[in-house]
Parts: C-alpha cells; sequence; structure tokens
C-alpha cells in the first residue's frame, strides 16, 4: 500500500493530466506519475578522475562503467534494471535506438554507430541485477572539466532552474580535497526552498581514499581524519553532512577476487620480505622490475589494475599476519577496509527511507515547471494543491527544519542541537539512528526512547520563555517523535545490498 504522501502527490498528478492542455504535457505527467512509482533516481557526481565509474562498478559488484577516458564516459549514463542486458543510445533530436554492445574487456563497450559523444542526449544500459530494482544509478562526466560541454551535459542532469526539472532524486557526490568547483556545485543543486535539492539528498565520498595517505597500510586511516575535518566544515556541512571515506578500486577488488589472484598475492607474502617491500616501494617497481619472486611481471600488472598498489600492499600484510588465509576471507576484509560496507549503510540511512519524500518532493518540482511552462488548464488550482501536500507533509516539515538548524537559521538552545538534528533525520531515517540507540534495539527500547525525548521537547514547547522559532522546531520534534511510537516495524528493503556477488 502506498504512504499517504505518495498517494497524494499520484492523484494530483492524475488530475493535472485531466488538465493538459495537450499530448506533450499529458505525456510529461504520465512520465511522472510512473517516475514517483518507480526506483529512486541516484547520480554519482564528481570531478573527472574522481573514480566515479569504478565506485559505481564497485556499488554494482559488477564492472559494467568504462572506468577509462573513452568515448562513452563523455556522456551521461543510466543504469536500469532490466530482464535481459540491453543498451539504449539516445541521439540528441532523433528516436532511441538500441546499440549493439560488447564486453570483452570485463566494462561495456558501446557502438554508437559512428555518432561523436557530443551528438548523443545519453545512453541507458538495462541489467538483470537485483542491485537496481530499487534504484536507478546515473553514471554522469566530470564537472570542472577542460571541456565546458562535458561540465554543462552533468550540471543539466543534476541541478535545476526555473524552466527544467531535477533529472535525479538524489546525488552521491565524490570529493578527492575540497575544490571551490565542489563547493560551487554543492551550492547550485542545493537551495532553501523546499522544491530544490536540499542537503538530505547528498552525500558526500572521500573517493580513492588510499591515495590520500600516499597507499601506505594507514592510508584509510589518513583518509577517516580527513573525513572527519571535511564533516565539520561548517560550509560543507550544510550542503553535505555526511561523507564517508571510500577506497573504490579496494572494494570492487574485494568483492570479485579470484582465486588466482589470492595465489599470487600469497606468493608475494611468503617470499623474501627485503625483495618483497622493494618491489612494493612504488607502482612502476611492482610492475616491471625483474624479481626472483616467482610471480611474472604480467601478473603483477594486473594485480596493480585490480587493486592498486595500497590494494596489494594490504593483501600482502594481511596474509603475512594470518589475518586472510583464504580468497574468501582475503575479500570480506578488503571489502570491509575499503568502506564501501560503511558506505552501503549510509545510503541506507539517508535515502532508502526517505526514497518516497525525494521522489515526492521531484514530481512536484517537474509538475511546477510544467505548470509554468503552461501545460494544464487551472495552474492556480494546481498550484494550491501542491501546496497544501507541501505544507501538510511532515517529511517536507522535517527537510526545513534541519536546513535552518544547519544553517544558523533556527535558534535553539546548545545543548539540544545535536539531538534535534538526529532526530529530524540528519543520521539516517530509521527509529534507532534518530534516538540514537544500537542499531539492532528492540522496540520496547525504541518506545521508551522516543517517550522520554517527547516528554522533554513537549515541555520546550510549551516553556513561557521558548522563542517562537524553538517553539517551531520543538513541535516539529514532537511530531517526529509521536511517529516514531505510531510507526509499524515493517522490514525496510536495502539499496545495495552487501551480500555476495550480483545476482542474476
Amino acid at each position: 500500500m502506498a504512504d499517504p504522501l505518495t498517494s497524494a502527490v499520484a492523484d494530483l498528478l492524475r488530475t493535472a493530466a485531466t488538465q493538459a492542455t495537450g499530448p506533450a504535457p499529458r505525456a510529461q505527467l504520465v512520465q511522472l506519475s510512473d517516475r514517483l512509482a518507480g526506483p529512486l533516481r541516484l547520480a554519482i557526481a564528481g570531478k573527472i578522475k574522481a573514480g566515479k565509474s569504478t565506485l559505481l562498478n564497485a556499488l554494482l559488484g559488477e564492472e559494467l562503467a568504462p572506468t577509462d577516458a573513452g568515448e562513452c564516459t563523455r556522456i551521461v549514463t543510466w543504469y536500469r534494471h532490466g530482464d535481459a542486458p540491453q543498451v539504449v543510445v539516445h541521439p540528441h533530436g532523433e528516436p532511441a535506438q538500441t546499440a549493439y554492445f560488447t564486453r570483452e574487456s570485463g566494462a561495456l563497450e558501446v557502438d554508437l554507430a559512428g555518432r561523436a559523444p557530443d551528438l548523443v542526449d545519453r545512453i541507458e544500459v538495462f541489467w538483470p541485477t537485483t542491485r537496481l530494482r530499487e534504484v536507478t544509478l546515473v553514471d554522469t562526466p566530470g564537472i570542472a572539466s577542460i571541456s565546458t560541454d562535458l561540465s554543462a551535459r552533468t550540471l543539466r542532469v543534476l541541478t535545476p532552474d526555473d524552466h527544467r526539472p531535477p533529472e535525479v532524486d538524489a546525488v552521491l557526490y565524490l570529493l578527492r580535497h575540497t575544490h571551490a568547483s565542489d563547493l560551487r556545485f554543492l551550492e547550485s543543486f542545493h537551495d532553501d526552498d523546499l522544491l530544490r535539492g536540499s542537503s538530505l539528498n547528498t552525500v558526500g565520498v572521500l573517493s580513492r581514499a588510499d591515495e590520500i595517505g600516499s597507499c601506505r597500510l594507514d592510508a584509510l586511516e589518513v583518509a577517516e581524519r580527513v573525513g572527519r575535518r571535511y564533516q565539520a566544515d561548517p560550509r560543507l556541512r550544510r550542503l553535505c553532512p555526511v561523507i564517508v571515506p571510500v577506497a573504490g578500486l579496494l572494494g570492487y577488488a574485494g568483492q570479485t577476487l579470484r582465486e588466482p589472484e589470492f595465489r599470487s598475492l600469497a606468493t608475494l607474502a611468503a617470499a623474501p620480505r627485503p625483495e618483497c617491500d622493494a618491489l612494493l616501494l612504488t607502482a612502476d617497481r611492482f610492475a616491471t622490475r625483474p624479481s626472483t619472486i616467482a610471480i611474472t611481471e604480467l601478473e603483477r600488472a594486473h594485480l596493480l589494475a585490480r587493486l592498486g598498489l595500497f590494494g596489494v600492499r594490504l593483501a600482502v600484510d594481511l596474509i603475512r599476519r594470518g589475518e586472510a588465509t583464504s580468497a574468501t576471507a582475503l575479500s570480506a576484509d578488503l571489502t570491509r577496509r575499503s568502506g564501501l560496507n560503511r558506505l552501503r549503510t549510509v545510503l541506507l540511512r539517508q535515502f532508502t527511507d526517505r526514497a518516497k519524500v525525494l521522489k515526492a518532493h521531484s514530481a512536484l518540482v517537474s509538475l511546477e515547471a510544467i505548470l509554468r511552462a503552461g501545460g494544464c488548464d487551472q495552474p492556480d488550482a494546481l498550484r494550491a494543491a501542491a501546496e497544501q501536500i507541501t505544507a501538510s507533509a511532515h517529511a517536507f516539515e522535517e527537510i526545513r527544519l534541519l536546513d535552518q538548524l544547519r544553517a544558523g537559521a533556527l535558534r535553539v538552545p546548545a545543548d539540544h542541537v545535536e539531538e534535534l538534528d538526529r532526530l529530524l533525520g540528519g543520521a539516517g531515517h530509521d527509529p534507532a539512528s534518530r534516538l540514537g540507540l544500537v542499531d539492532d534495539a528492540a522496540g520496547t527500547a525504541i518506545a521508551a526512547a522516543a517517550l522520554d525525548a517527547l516528554d522533554r521537547w513537549q515541555r520546550l514547547a510549551e516553556h513561557p520563555l521558548s522563542a517562537r522559532t524553538v517553539q517551531v522546531a520543538a513541535r516539529g520534534a514532537g511530531r517526529t517523535l509521536e511517529g516514531l511510537l505510531a510507526q509499524a516495524t515493517d522490514p525496510v528493503t536495502e539499496i545495495f545490498p552487501a551480500g555476495g556477488p550480483t545476482a542474476r
């Protein structure tokens, strides 16, 4: 059964379709209804060479997206669930066409039929994997590219304007270092107006985290400290409140590690330590330096391409210390250390529980764009209905309050700020995250914590010395807590389940 917010938006879209001024806006409204019922649209964005395609492959547990600088990396590519593999090319100003593709080198190689990339609007890849049932992934060209056309393509997909609605519901933004271009992009995606971007639909990834610590064995610990520093920055926290360090190449290799690769790594670990360590000083040495260790240069180059220098060093160290005695154990350890499992947990908390709200938000933004373009009769009545939905939906009120809190516009007592941020969904939208409890907290513990917090926030709302903004925030927190008490315990469907390889 659909939730009340989704049902209200769906009814509004059906009403708008009956008032469409022509077949084109009517088709747009039908597409909006389908989008509302479909999977969440999550874009992966960042500067060029940030590791977007590598992370996408890691999330899917399968090599689909090309990671080299080929033609297709210059085109916005949508990865959708399909019953059978299929690739569809959408040229500018031409009908969509099914395209021939191969996978000789692992990633998809799409035949553009002689078209230059700038003549293609987008590519759609349909693939039979369970990890695309709940989410559609959008791989974008890098922003701040030398080519202004590539940056414009990405910005067009991710940032709405007054005449065009957003094409995606949420963004996974990859940072390597915080540059002004990163902040400018996040500011363009985010807006204080509810019907634009929100910090709640943006998660940051400190990508290629192993390179931040110069590929030393403590590189991921260094990246974790850098991530915490970025997350504490007030300007960045308002735009992108959650930042997760991830070594995408390591995560992908961990999920797809093969037995022959483990044997090669074990051979390195068993070799005399001085000779092995000298070989691992640099990537060039490892790939090309002659050695008496029984592993060929071709095998070494393969390991370097699969795991990177940090991944090889880490794997050798884990095998030496007896922490990874099999390919299965090493696979699990590399995946865990890469940060990929943590990112999946963040995506579950930040997007899965909020997916219905994000999709409803996108639908209302798109409807407003259609109304501005004169696509419906009686636009004022439809706008009034949309405003009523926005005003009455507490999920939207939570977004407003949280954005105001993080912007410093919501003046609440300092000792209440952290709790209010958490209650409004700043650290996740499940009851345990909102209440600051352990993930597997029992229902009785959740109810007790919610009742205790509800009493505290109600007293703050009713206190005669509380400022009006404090009263508004406290009432919002109280309504959230009442919802937590009444919430059913239905299981949540995970985005990108962590267990095992991609199911077919």
